[in-house]
């Protein structure tokens, strides 16, 4: 009997020893604090030290434009001849003022010619009715002696006649005498306001002789065509030797002190977007450049198609190296609230507890 209790015990001890080496190991309480202290220590996060701030979650739209000059002027001429020279051609740099083209002006040149030949006929015409001006008013101051003398007559004969020395008849003869010269005196003085007239009108066809003079000489300019703007030579349209008529293009220039964007927004956007607002453009051509401009216009019509807004940006280019046709890519922004953000590595840790067996 004994010794069966003791072959049960012996079975006991092996069993738990079995569990024990397949389970859970068996540690005194001291070395279990140990553990649960380093299993702890593991389970604590590790966190990055940073500071909120507030930021975009997400990266704002990119709306696609091209690049243009900020302005573009046709150089055309206003009169017609044939084109003689160009002095600048696509590619050139340009300056206000500056000469570009030639026409021929032999034709004009005539015109003006003719015109002041003719103002010299017309100077002629004012120095002769001036000079009749002048018979005029010596023939009044003759016209007013006579009629002085002949007033003289008058009160002479008709004191003879009262004293019975001569008859009535020459005093009625020396009267009619005074009033002819006094109708001679008349009549001089109007000449005299027709010559002045005459030199009037003469003075008055000078002038428009004179304006006509101007007008061809302008004209004539016209065959010289100067740069309007400080710009670059887009394009020649015209080549030398071609007969121009006026309004004809000859080269167009661009003006790239400034470049211009123009994109397509959609309708939804347009409430956070205003005339004078700040916006990042980037150009494919400068990858490694990051380029400020401004709203400068926004199109009161929308596309009714695409229900998209046209928006002009205006970008600044000092140094001019911005060309022409250039893909951008302009960025509006975020004008609302911006979040308050942290950084992503601030937020990992462990997972979850390991499962542990302590006896």
């Amino acid at each position: 009997m004994v010794t069966q209790k003791r072959v049960n015990v012996t079975l006991v001890l092996v069993s738990f020893l079995m569990l024990g080496s397949g389970g859970c190991n068996i540690v005194s309480d001291s070395e279990a604090k140990e553990e649960e202290t380093a299993n702890f220590e593991e389970r604590t996060p590790s966190v990055d030290v940073a500071i909120a701030r507030t930021d975009s979650i997400r990266d704002p739209i990119e709306y696609i434009g091209t690049t243009q000059p900020v302005q573009t002027v046709a150089l055309r001429s206003q009169v017609e001849g044939q084109l003689l020279r160009l002095t600048a051609d696509v590619g050139d740099r340009v300056t206000q003022g500056q000469l570009l083209a030639e026409l021929d002006d032999s034709l004009l040149q005539a015109e003006v010619s003719r015109a002041e030949a003719e103002l010299a006929s017309l100077n002629s015409e004012v120095i002769s009715a001036q000079g009749e001006v002048k018979s005029a008013i010596s023939a009044v101051a003759s016209a007013k002696v006579e009629v002085e003398q002949a007033k003289n007559d008058v009160e002479r004969l008709k004191e003879l006649y009262e004293e019975g020395a001569i008859a009535l008849r020459e005093v009625e003869l020396a009267r009619t005498a005074y009033l002819t010269a006094q109708q001679t005196l008349s009549a001089a003085q109007s000449e005299v306001n027709v010559r002045q007239s005459a030199v009037e009108a003469a003075k008055g066809r000078v002038i428009a002789q004179q304006s006509l003079i101007q007008q061809e000489q302008e004209r004539l300019s016209y065959t010289r065509l100067n740069s309007p703007i400080t710009g670059y030579v887009l394009q020649r349209v015209i080549e030398t030797g071609n007969l121009v008529q006026p309004g004809s293009e000859i080269l167009r220039l661009g003006d790239f002190s400034q470049v211009k964007v123009v994109v397509p927004v959609s309708e939804l956007d347009l409430a956070n977007i205003r005339v004078g607002q700040s916006v990042r453009v980037r150009l494919d051509a400068f990858p490694r450049d990051s380029f400020v401009g401004r709203v400068s216009n926004i199109s009161p019509a929308a596309d009714p198609t695409s229900r998209q807004v046209p928006i002009e940006v205006i970008l600044a280019n000092p140094e001019q190296k911005i060309s022409s046709g250039l893909l951008a890519r302009v960025s509006f922004g975020q004008t609302g609230g911006q979040p308050v953000v942290i950084p992503e590595t601030a937020l990992q840790g462990t997972t979850g507890d390991e499962e542990r067996c302590l006896w």
